[in-house]
């Protein structure tokens, strides 16, 4: 955004600019504001032992643990139930200087289980999470072994709800010690998957959409130790990264589509799908691998019993999978900044075909990629697959979900944001579980640059305004964005607020340049690590070179609003040539930077712009405007980029 810079007038101007700022007017009953709240000096919380930066970086101790996973797990059909039953090992590595005497992982699947925490605190209408619970819900834990320094043993696990501790023989050493834990287990496959995974009946078979499917690591972390806050609906993971090998074994018919990178292509495809596989991997342009007139043919699939497919993923946090009779299959090269080249796909039931719907679903999915890989930081991994079914959005790395019958605009914008969490969380790793605004909140921020972008604009309204909305909305907010999720009474503020923040810090306060520059920072430094808002915070400080505190502190920290008033002007010497000095109030407990418009009877016209710290010392500023006529209207917020709660008193005319 452009400004004209205001110029501040010399000699008797200057000298009653520093008369007027010095000689605050008294401030009204009803302005609220504060300048000492919001321009205190704000210690953030650190961490010992130098893990992590004053700077916002990792530090020179920073460490986190590993998990790599090995699973073999197979889905089952019956008449009376779907079913996954796995065996998962997992190689634990601890990183951290502690020795730990126990393991905790998550058990996700518990959520669905009748008693669950998630279940008991469902609202009696239900919500879109909708956790009931039934019956068969939740795992089937069978048995657990452990290995350590060559000594294997079986131990009975302590389950609470949906987490399971592991209380070891021997303690785990630190810095590196190794430890492997087999677990056997089993699950039925909800019908609704509190939106984040499930199964959907079409017409030529089930769509089963498989995430939340093993039992995983928790985190342990330098800030908290165990990170066990039980899975509840809403709040989402929080993952250590590993690399995952993982064979899944479902019925001969069936295509199965997942993260990572497929091994056998040879062994689950026809000689005519492996040639198309070829073909996609060279081609911009949509290519099918089974085509919708296939689906039902017995040559897509000539294979008998079970088949076992079996894919490879590095260096991620998590991976979910697909699986249906009924999927027609296509895909598309991507093109990335680096020259490298990684593949875009799709698989979908005939009820979403066409092309106002599932039909461009890879064009969505691979322009996505491209552009937050150009703006952002380059998607590491070979391939994605969109999948859809019964979940109406859900990201994991590498393969996202989205509901079968979105369409147009409505599918676009489902794929770009469930792709785009792969920047946000699953590139840069933060705790979903407690802080959802540093992923639903930056992945919307980002969507919002690839809807401008993808295939010049066609589903971008640049109308839009979102700082109407969010004003609406935070007359009315009780809890602020650093409320944790399952305490949330609007988590929609989670995507529009924290978005509608990055997009004030890089259009009214940094500009494009330090802003982006900053952003570009903090991604690289916490690429495939685990930030805490704090290290966001004091990495934007220190990119741009800027203290942004008073931003930071009631934006995420509480629920102030802005209201940014004119409240007069006078002429000095009444005679407009001389200057206009112009009164603006701070009257609620935010501050933001200003941007005036002003217009003159003589028909000029300027937007001049203040920096925030006018409203250091008060909630009152007068300043000299260097009118050379009287002034027609003048009118705050132009451009309608901040949440004011109160825009009447915005404007003032004639």
């Amino acid at each position: 955004m452009q400004h004209s810079k205001l110029n501040y007038l010399l000699g008797a101007f200057g000298l009653l600019l520093l008369s007027t700022a010095v000689s605050a007017q008294t401030k009204s009953d009803s302005v609220k504001y504060d300048h000492n709240e919001i321009f205190a000096p704000t210690p953030w919380p650190v961490t010992g032992d130098g893990t992590r930066s004053a700077s916002g970086q990792p530090g020179e101790h920073y460490w986190q643990n590993r998990a790599d996973y090995l699973i073999k797990a197979s889905l089952n059909e019956t008449a009376q139930d779907t079913s996954i039953t796995g065996e998962v090992t997992i190689s634990y590595t601890n990183n951290s200087p502690d020795q730990l005497d126990h393991l905790w992982l998550q058990l996700d699947q518990n959520l669905f289980k009748p008693d669950s925490r998630g279940a008991a605190t469902t609202p009696i209408g239900g919500d879109r999470f909708d956790v009931k619970g039934f019956s068969r819900g939740g795992y089937h834990i069978e048995s657990v072994q452990v290995t350590y320094k060559g000594n294997t043993y079986k131990t009975d696990p302590v389950i609470s709800d949906a987490r399971m501790q592991i209380r070891l023989n021997t303690p785990m050493g630190a810095k590196g010690e190794k430890i492997q834990v087999k677990i056997n287990y089993s699950f039925s496959i909800p019908f609704y998957g509190a939106d984040r995974m499930g199964r959907k009946k079409f017409k030529q078979g089930y769509v089963y959409e498989i995430a939340e499917w093993y039992p995983r690591m928790c985190v342990y972390d330098d800030v908290e130790g165990w990170n066990t806050l039980p899975y509840m609906g809403l709040g989402e993971f929080y993952c250590e990264y590993g690399d995952y090998d993982y064979y899944i074994t479902a019925p001969a018919s069936m295509t199965v589509v997942g993260s990572g990178d497929l091994q056998n292509a040879s062994e689950v495809l026809t000689k005519t799908q492996q040639n198309r596989m070829e073909e996609m991997r060279k081609s911009d342009k949509t290519v099918m691998l089974i085509t919708p007139e296939e689906v039902d043919q017995a040559a897509t699939h000539p294979f008998k019993g079970t088949l076992t497919w079996h894919y490879k993923m590095q260096n991620t946090r998590d991976i979910a999978w697909g699986a249906s009779n009924a999927f027609i299959w296509d895909g598309a090269k991507v093109n990335l900044p680096s020259g490298r080249k990684c593949i875009a796909m799709s698989a979908y039931p005939a009820e979403s075909s066409g092309v106002d719907s599932w039909g461009r679903s890879t064009e969505y999915l691979k322009n996505s990629i491209e552009i937050y890989s150009g703006k952002y930081f380059e998607y590491p991994w070979n391939s994605a697959v969109n999948v859809s079914g019964v979940a109406l959005g859900m990201e994991y790395p590498g393969t996202i979900f989205c509901l079968s019958n979105l369409k147009k605009g409505g599918l676009f914008g489902d794929i770009t944001h469930e792709i785009g969490h792969n920047w946000f969380p699953m590139i840069v790793g933060s705790n979903e579980r407690k802080y959802m605004w540093m992923d639903e909140g930056f992945n919307t921020f980002i969507n919002e640059y690839s809807t401008e972008k993808f295939n010049n604009g066609e589903y971008f309204n640049s109308k839009a305004r979102p700082a109407n909305g969010i004003a609406a909305f935070m007359r009315k907010a009780k809890d602020p964005l650093m409320t944790p999720s399952e305490a949330q009474n609007d988590y929609g503020q989670y995507y529009n607020k924290t978005a509608l923040g990055l997009d004030m810090l890089r259009n009214v306060v940094l500009g494009p340049d330090r802003f982006d520059y900053a952003f570009h920072e903090y991604i690289k430094h916490w690429a495939f690590k685990h930030p805490l808002p704090y290290d966001f915070f004091r990495a934007m400080n220190d990119a741009a070179g800027e203290d942004l505190n008073w931003f930071f502190k009631p934006w995420f920290f509480t629920t102030y609003k802005l209201d940014q008033a004119v409240e007069s002007v006078k002429y000095v010497k009444d005679n407009a040539a001389n200057g206009a000095m112009i009164t603006l109030v701070n009257k609620e407990k935010m501050a933001m930077p200003v941007d005036l418009k002003i217009t003159q009877v003589n028909g000029k016209t300027e937007t001049i712009h203040l920096p925030v710290n006018i409203w250091q010392r008060d909630s009152v500023w007068t300043f000299i405007y260097p009118s050379t006529s009287e002034i027609q209207s003048m009118e705050l917020d132009p451009d309608r980029q901040l949440p004011d709660v109160d825009r009447k008193n915005n404007v003032w005319g004639k």
